[in-house]
């Protein structure tokens, strides 16, 4: 079937937000649990389950129709891909971090510091491309070396000519490598909890991510995949919206209409119907779940009725649309 798509969806930390993600936006996975292939309620979907470091670079080859993957390592493999959409989970925060016991405040100071101490910096991280591209931008770094690339150390082969700042590639359990293996890192944090049992501290923020859909450029030009692309960037970022808004019902008498319809903060125009009684109407809108609280007191006063409901998907047709249309 030519117009069957290839999705590839992340296994391990992002594996559980993403299958939910996927069923709220109406799919049915099955078999999640026992394969790297389970099984969709769509017959022109066929599902693989790969790490999430390996998508970004799958999906611009061609292997994989769309992924779902950090836009951490969309930026750290330089993968060529379209990005459909911020999925909005698995956000997190690309640091740079050194013992908690050290005075050094910013990454300028630590470079000067290990400068007139004319010792090497140490860094061990996974992020090799993201952290040498942060490193270079550094004034410190500019002002001594210029557009010197600073070294990479793998176990494979050793990378750029500047040995006073040298980049380790990390395997996991980076936050333990300092001091013994490293002076410093820069590695993923959530909350910052991790880091601070392995006393260190953050200096500075590198990257910030969050997970995203996106899409092979050949596979957005075949007409037919295209529309199927698009028809699972819709549901998903119904999904996605489904869980910042709710939908509330209200009745209101004729003379306080237009006051409430001031205090509504609505994604459209809100609709208004007639009922029965001439001098009452229904009103029903969308709102951000942040607004609720705030318009609670002003409904109460102004309306009847009130009734919340969270909505399992908004999808935002007319922008989607547009960026359809737009590719």
């Amino acid at each position: 079937m030519s117009g069957t798509i290839n999705f590839a969806i992340p296994k391990g930390s992002l594996e559980k937000a993403t299958f939910e993600i996927l069923e709220r936006a109406w799919y049915n996975i099955y078999g999640k649990e026992r394969t790297y292939r389970p099984v969709i309620n769509d017959e022109q979907i066929k599902l693989k389950m790969l790490r999430p470091q390996e998508i970004p670079n799958y999906v611009s080859q061609g292997i994989y129709d769309v992924g779902i993957s950090g836009l951490d390592w969309v930026e750290e493999t330089n993968a060529d891909v379209e990005i459909l959409t911020n999925l909005e989970y698995g956000k997190v925060k690309i640091v740079l971090a050194i013992p908690e016991d050290d005075s050094i405040k910013s990454c300028d100071d630590l470079i000067n510091t290990y400068l007139k101490r004319n010792k090497v910096l140490r860094i061990s991280t996974e992020y090799l491309n993201i952290a040498s591209k942060y490193i270079k931008k550094n004034n410190a770094y500019k002002k001594r070396w210029l557009n010197q690339d600073p070294k990479i150390v793998t176990p494979w082969k050793v990378l750029g000519n500047n040995e006073k700042v040298s980049l380790f590639l990390s395997f996991g359990a980076t936050e333990a490598k300092p001091p013994e293996e490293a002076d410093a890192i820069i590695d993923l944090t959530e909350t910052g909890t991790t880091l601070k049992r392995n006393k260190l501290k953050i200096i500075d923020t590198v990257y910030e991510s969050s997970t995203c859909l996106m899409a092979n450029k050949k596979s957005l030009q075949d007409s037919k995949k295209r529309e199927k692309i698009f028809d699972i960037l819709s549901l998903l970022r119904g999904a996605v919206e489904s869980k910042k808004n709710v939908h509330i019902f209200v009745n209101v008498k004729k003379e306080n209409l237009d006051k409430l319809l001031k205090e509504l903060p609505a994604l459209k125009n809100p609709t208004i119907s007639n009922l029965s009684d001439k001098n009452w109407y229904s009103v029903n809108t969308i709102i951000e779940k942040t607004d609720l609280l705030k318009i609670i007191p002003k409904l109460r006063k102004l309306s009847q009725g009130l009734v919340v409901h969270e909505p399992k998907q908004i999808l935002p047709l007319e922008k989607i649309a547009k960026g359809e249309n737009n590719e």
